[in-house]
């Protein structure tokens, strides 16, 4: 039995639909203070200034502002 392209084209768009990428965390840093609310953090050496950092705990988010 062959299959028609009509059924391909729909099974590749259930496959598309249903396909869920996972988030990979690629560079990690370690904290080495945190004063008045600016982190320092060695390791990120391809951050580049103005980047969206992630952070563990309540403030979460930073920007990085120098290197």
């Amino acid at each position: 039995m062959a299959i028609r392209s009509d059924e391909i084209g729909e099974i590749l768009k259930q496959r598309i639909q249903s396909f869920e990428a996972p988030v990979v965390d690629a560079h990690e840093g370690v904290i080495t203070s945190v004063n008045d609310g600016i982190a320092r953090i060695y390791g990120l050496e391809q951050a580049m200034a103005g980047e969206l950092l992630s952070f563990p705990g309540p403030q979460g988010r930073g920007e990085v502002l120098g290197l």
